[in-house]
């Protein structure tokens, strides 16, 4: 039995592990799926100073409130940002790290620094609602722009896709 944290990526929420979560679950592991803030059902919570130092709290503070040792944490896209500032916070809770599709940093380095293409022209087309910074906007990544092409699927994501802070 293993105990995995699955960190989504932008624009997401830990809805998009739904089906991973289930089968990881009926094969005897522990799962967790968090939304990070601002993001899924916890975009209520959205605030100007929403950032990554917010999503890797986010992850530290499960961890630790959890009392999880030797979590595998799994982070997609924009997760690998998330997990490895987690790992390097709560490093006597974690155990192997997976960069599923996700940017692997050093310090110092940011989301930009490893997709210039993608994340370039969000930020040009950034708003700032409420005082939050956002990118992404419905229209603008359709859920085609994250592979997911079965009609259904992609219906599903859509409903649920939200503009990344």
């Amino acid at each position: 039995m293993s105990i995995f944290v699955l960190v989504h990526g932008g624009h997401h929420g830990g809805w998009c592990y739904q089906a991973v979560a289930r089968r990881l679950m009926r094969a005897g592991h522990i799962v967790y799926a968090p939304s990070l803030t601002g993001l899924g059902e916890r975009e209520h919570l959205l605030h100007p100073g929403v950032n990554l130092d917010t999503h890797i709290t986010d992850i530290a503070s499960l961890l630790e409130v959890e009392d999880l040792r030797g979590a595998i944490l799994v982070g997609h896209s924009y997760g690998g940002m998330v997990i490895t500032g987690a790992a390097d916070r709560a490093a006597n809770r974690t155990g192997h790290r997976v960069y599923l599709d996700a940017a692997y940093p050093v310090d110092g380095q940011s989301l930009l620094d490893h997709a210039p293409h993608q994340i370039g022209p969000l930020r040009q087309r950034m708003r700032v609602m409420d005082g939050a910074e956002l990118v992404g906007f419905a229209g603008q990544l359709p859920p085609q722009a994250f592979g997911i092409t079965e009609p259904g699927m992609a219906a599903w994501a859509a409903a649920r896709l939200r503009a990344h802070p």
